[in-house]
């Protein structure tokens, strides 16, 4: 039974070869991760952090909470707004993004319709973890700005 030696040029390309792999992978994902990031939320975090508290506060003294969901036989989404006591509130002014975190390349903007107190629209949402941006205003110009999550198992 022979064995054969392994030279210094053979553990050399071995070596090379292995943090090629490794640095190509990092390059790669690091591309991808740049290439599919939606960009900024805020054009100057220290602007608008010098207000967040007091919008904190107003959004706060509305008691307003917001619940998401999606019936998937129906393709509806159905959002739902409750003031304090938790009667359903007709907002005057909503804007609504459903999206995926990392991504901007699925963001949907859906037509709600009011019905019955909750908004619905119907759309075809792909299973996974969705992102709901949702801005409305008040009846006194008060902002309600709120971030939900939304599992579709699909």
């Amino acid at each position: 039974m022979s064995t054969k030696q392994i030279t210094g040029r053979q553990v050399l390309i071995f070596t090379v070869a292995a943090f090629g792999v490794v640095i190509a992978v990092n390059l790669t994902l690091a591309f991808q991760a740049v290439r599919t990031f939606p960009g900024l939320e805020v054009k100057n975090s220290y602007v608008a952090s010098q207000h967040f508290d007091a919008q904190r506060a107003a959004q706060e003294a509305l008691g307003w909470t917001a619940v998401a969901d999606y019936n998937e036989d129906a393709q509806m989404f159905v959002l739902r707004v409750t003031d304090a006591e938790g009667l359903p509130v007709q907002v005057p002014g909503i804007d609504l993004t459903i999206g995926r975190k990392t991504s901007n390349r699925d963001d949907k903007r859906p037509e709600l319709i009011y019905y019955s107190g909750a908004y619905s629209a119907e759309m075809a949402l792909d299973p996974g973890y969705w992102t709901i941006r949702l801005n409305a205003v008040a009846e006194d110009g008060t902002e309600f700005r709120q971030r939900l999550e939304l599992f579709v198992r699909g």
